[in-house]
């Protein structure tokens, strides 16, 4: 008798799915430690020495926000086996932009970290327009189904979002203090992306396919 491989197991090669909850926090977790490292920064430093020898609040907040980013991208791993694109180059950004903040006691560098991210979030999804990819559909055409020219003008928009996020960041931290720009990375920067997001949804409506249309 021969033995049939169980169904619905390891061995359909499906790998889990972040609970959309869990991906959230995983998300936003970071980003909360930072803005309450940097607001309390001198109450760490009074009660973990070796977190105040790092400087002002903003190293400490910065010291804790790469310990927190490397603890949310480690359960993401560790829950679905894979890290998205988005959060992993972010996270590789943070380490190196951090670890230059610390290093080099310059918080220029963690400042300018989302402009960097931002610019190429943007670059790489007009830049492969160019060349005839979608990279959004690459990565959403399983849950999002669209016809080409939805894809081309969704990832145009995307793009162009994207510098914007970089140079408002260039300007609230150039222009404010560091705990006004602390507060509006954190505060401000994910409602703006909601309502950006919910505003596409107009257009992907109309560009939808239905079940039939996206098979052929």
């Amino acid at each position: 008798m021969t033995d049939q491989p169980a169904q619905g197991g390891p061995a359909d090669g499906a790998k889990p799915a972040l609970n959309p909850i869990l991906k959230l926090a995983l998300e936003l977790g970071p980003l909360i430690v930072f803005f309450f490292a940097n607001a309390r920064g001198e109450q760490i430093a009074a009660s973990f020495p070796a977190l105040g020898a790092l400087g002002g609040p903003i190293f400490i907040a910065t010291a804790l926000f790469m310990a927190a980013t490397a603890i949310s991208l480690s359960v993401s791993y560790a829950i679905a086996r894979t890290v998205p694109v988005m959060p992993l180059v972010s996270g590789v950004v943070v380490f190196v932009f951090g670890a230059l903040t610390l290093w080099l006691h310059n918080d220029t560098f963690i400042k300018m970290k989302p402009t960097i991210v931002n610019t190429l979030f943007g670059a790489a999804l007009l830049i492969g327009l160019w060349f005839g990819r979608s990279f959004l559909k690459l990565v959403f055409d399983s849950a999002i189904r669209m016809d080409e020219a939805g894809w081309r003008t969704l990832t145009i928009r995307w793009g162009l979002f994207f510098f914007f996020l970089a140079i408002l960041n260039e300007v609230v931290w150039r222009g404010f203090s560091t705990d006004f720009w602390v507060a509006f990375k954190v505060w401000a920067v994910m409602p703006i992306t909601l309502i950006f997001t919910f505003s596409q949804i107009p257009l992907m409506m109309r560009h939808s396919l239905d079940k039939d249309e996206a098979k052929g």
